[in-house]
């Protein structure tokens, strides 16, 4: 990329403080544009879910897998319990949703615990054979005692879409049925997925991120602590894809030593590594080992260390300047943090980032871990925190005796809790990626980019104040 004014700026900055200019084109439209990455993790889109607790699980890495991107689970979770979750995601159908299932006599108190646990909003009533005999949605529960079984408020009235049905096909049988969600149907009649017109509609525009043995592809942290080395084969063991060695501060001597654990284990999957934002720091923890430098110190929703630190760095500035060091030594980054709008996502890309780690964006969707809570004013929302915080902390520190417990506790770097609510319009992460994909399509198409390497050649950015910021917002109503 190339700054409009001819010279990089003295000072360092947001993606706030820049904007892309466009640029003569020839590409005709969005859909000619390949985001693909080319940093071996196999994702068709750049977008990774960050290792976050309170938003990266195998619901979360399912869908997003499904539709190119990747999910990093987090470090906190015992590593057989990972195993577990990477050899489930593994399992996927790689076009139709995991349904969510329950028996005819269960309860509709059941159906409304498990109906916020997906985006396609219904739960599929099956026999003792698993075949579908009826399906939930929310309205189904609604004035209804919940002790009542599932069986007097079900619909039986079903249209089901065989396994083999192309995705094409599918949306046309819903689209036939007058019906935006149906149970999929192997040629037994048992229950094989669930399926939506958007999410039939969604296969024939995105690429699912699959391993060498066509399974969806998934990611996990480890820290700098402990048996590094026992951590990272048991998760290779299992068959993760991506080896994340993740802590917030990373260009100091136990990630150092870290990095070296994992490669003495022989790995042949990307080790990623992180955080960092300097040029020295990418140096340094390519030379110890990493494929892909994780960049970013403070500039998330839930992390404080800068107001309590002093430490960081504007984002822009930091990808900048650590993705061309890693170009030089045939490396890659990704931008983690301080993305808010699909806006973000193109800069970082242009900047030079091979995938943009997402967070807090993404806790707000259906598809983070959460459990789905409700405000005084009838608005949906699911807990956050950031994984420096004295919660994320006291789970990390489960088996510390209570004093030592408490002493880490006191130094906190995040938000304990924070409400993120969710999109009446973009409820789950799906419908977020959708946002995302078509701006980052969208602006390459501006650059004149097919590819997002291409993208980062071509990119033309220029520095705005913050006015100029504010006048590129849309007005939801008239001034």
């Amino acid at each position: 990329m190339r700054f409009l004014s001819g010279a990089q700026p003295a000072h360092d900055l947001t993606y706030s403080d820049v904007f892309m200019a466009p640029s003569r084109s020839e590409v005709g439209s969005r859909m000619e544009v390949d985001l693909s990455t080319a940093d071996g993790t196999g994702c068709t889109i750049p977008i990774v879910v960050a290792n976050m607790t309170a938003i990266a699980g195998r619901r979360m890495a399912e869908t997003v897998s499904r539709r190119g991107g990747l999910a990093v689970i987090p470090q906190d979770i015992p590593s057989a319990v990972v195993t577990e979750v990477i050899g489930w995601v593994k399992q996927r159908h790689l076009v139709h949703d995991t349904a969510i299932t329950l028996r005819p006599h269960d309860t509709v108190g059941d159906a409304i615990h498990l109906l916020p646990k997906r985006a396609h909003g219904a739960v599929v009533v099956v026999d003792e054979q698993g075949r579908p005999v009826g399906l939930v949605v929310e309205s189904d529960t609604m004035g209804v005692d919940r002790f009542s079984q599932v069986r007097d408020v079900m619909s039986t009235e079903l249209l089901t879409v065989p396994a083999t049905a192309t995705p094409r096909a599918a949306f046309d049988i819903l689209n036939q049925g007058r019906r935006k969600v149906a149970p999929v149907v192997d040629h037994e009649g048992r229950l094989a997925g669930i399926t939506t017109r958007q999410g039939a509609l969604r296969a024939t525009l995105y690429t699912p991120a699959l391993d060498e043995k066509g399974r969806l592809r998934v990611a996990a942290a480890i820290g700098i602590n402990g048996d590094v080395a026992g951590k990272a084969a048991e998760l290779l063991a299992g068959g993760v894809d991506v080896l994340v060695v993740d802590t917030a501060h990373g260009h100091q001597e136990r990630m150092i030593n870290a990095l070296r654990a994992v490669r003495s284990v022989d790995p042949a999957v990307p080790i990623v590594a992180g955080n960092v934002v300097t040029a020295e720091g990418v140096r340094d923890l390519v030379a110890a080992g990493a494929d892909i430098i994780k960049v970013g110190v403070g500039p998330g929703a839930m992390c404080t260390t800068r107001m309590m630190t002093g430490v960081g760095r504007p984002q822009f500035s930091a990808v900048l300047e650590c993705a061309t060091a890693a170009r030089e030594l045939g490396r890659h980054v990704w931008a983690d943090g301080g993305v808010r709008h699909p806006r973000d996502v193109a800069l970082a890309l242009a900047a030079g980032a091979a995938n943009v780690m997402i967070g807090s964006w993404l806790a707000g969707t259906y598809e983070s871990p959460g459990d789905l809570y409700t405000d005084p004013d009838g608005r949906r929302y699911k807990e956050n925190f950031g994984m420096a915080s004295a919660r994320a902390v006291s789970a990390r520190t489960a088996e510390d005796s209570a004093f030592d417990r408490a002493r880490k506790a006191v130094f906190e770097e995040g938000i304990s809790t924070a409400k993120m609510y969710l999109d009446p319009a973009r409820p789950g992460v799906e419908d977020v990626i959708d946002e995302i994909v078509a701006g980052v399509r969208s602006a390459c198409t501006y650059a004149g980019a097919k590819t997002l390497d291409e993208f980062h050649a071509r990119a033309l950015i220029g520095v705005q104040s913050t006015a100029g910021y504010t006048e590129g917002m849309p007005l939801p109503t008239s001034w």
